[in-house]
């Protein structure tokens, strides 16, 4: 049976993970619909640039970007290998995903290229599931499309409850974006809108199914982490800072980006939600006053 070219991109079009193709010098010369769905650039955007202009910008777990060096996609072109990383969306946020790596090879064996594929990781059934849920509740941030302030204090009761009765741990990360007010006051209140969007973006894609990220008001945004220790509390929101830090948006052909500064601490037996909130609040303000761009942990 003969399949031509055409029908070969109609089945690699109609994969769900994404999928692209480098020539030797790391340009992209082929772009699926799937690669398109999960890191929102246009085949039309992409082809023909190098796939570290500007468009996925690979980053670690530690939030080293890859692209400048230790490129998965460049120190693979010759053996097959698998990451988990973080790419860059066309939206301004990071999307967890994992990725295979295969060698391009010509018919004399000589390799000319690679291919990557890769899935977007961030629990996305489960979230779409509890969206849909917080829609009908109305209980979903407009702008930002995470949990607004009435969910996150009707989830904190919830977790405290539960901590009460069955001695389940959390903890919670107040999130202020730093130097917000610039932002709107230098480029307009619709690119800080398109900010907020993309912080809200990097929180909600790399999160655990379980917990739940908020807009608490503002530029603020609160995590409720379950079952942690502090150290789990602490590893958790330096990535998510370190994350946010990495993102950038593309306004007016410059990178616009933007830091966070963080308090976070668990919860305790004797705490309500105030008492809880104004610790992590001050918390935030301590990392506010040694630099911004950090954690505090209290």
């Amino acid at each position: 049976m003969y399949l031509s070219r055409e029908s070969y991109k109609k089945i690699i079009d109609s994969l769900r993970d994404g999928l692209y193709i480098v020539d030797q010098s790391r340009k992209i010369v082929f772009w699926n619909r799937a690669a398109e769905r999960i890191s929102g650039f246009k085949a039309e955007e992409v082809v023909g640039r190098s796939c570290s202009d500007n468009i996925l910008c690979h980053v670690d777990d530690a939030g080293d970007n890859l692209c400048l060096g230790g490129c998965p996609l460049a120190a693979t072109i010759g053996q097959v290998t698998e990451h988990e990383i973080f790419l860059h969306h066309k939206n301004g946020h990071r999307v967890p995903v994992s990725v295979r790596i295969t060698p391009l090879c010509d018919d004399k064996g000589r390799v000319i290229g690679g291919i990557e594929m890769f899935s977007d990781s961030s629990n996305k059934n489960a979230k779409d599931q509890r969206l849909q849920e917080l829609e009908k509740l109305a209980l979903l941030d407009g702008l930002t499309q995470l949990a607004n302030r009435r969910y996150l204090e009707r989830e904190l009761e919830g977790r405290l409850e539960e901590m009460s009765r069955y001695d389940i741990p959390f903890g919670v990360l107040f999130m202020d974006i730093d130097d917000f007010k610039q932002v709107n006051d230098r480029l307009g209140h619709d690119t800080g809108d398109r900010v907020l969007r993309f912080v809200a973006g990097t929180l909600n894609a790399n999160s655990r199914p379980f917990d739940l990220y908020g807009r608490w008001g503002g530029e603020e945004f609160v995590g409720i982490v379950r079952n942690v220790s502090c150290a789990n509390l602490r590893h958790m929101g330096q990535r998510l800072r370190k994350l946010v830090e990495k993102s950038f948006l593309l306004e007016a052909g410059e990178k616009l980006r933007v830091t966070i500064s963080i308090g976070a601490t668990m919860a305790l037996c004797e705490d309500s939600i105030p008492t809880l909130l104004q610790r992590a609040d001050a918390l935030m303000y301590q990392s506010k006053a040694a630099g911004k761009n950090r954690l505090t942990l209290g």
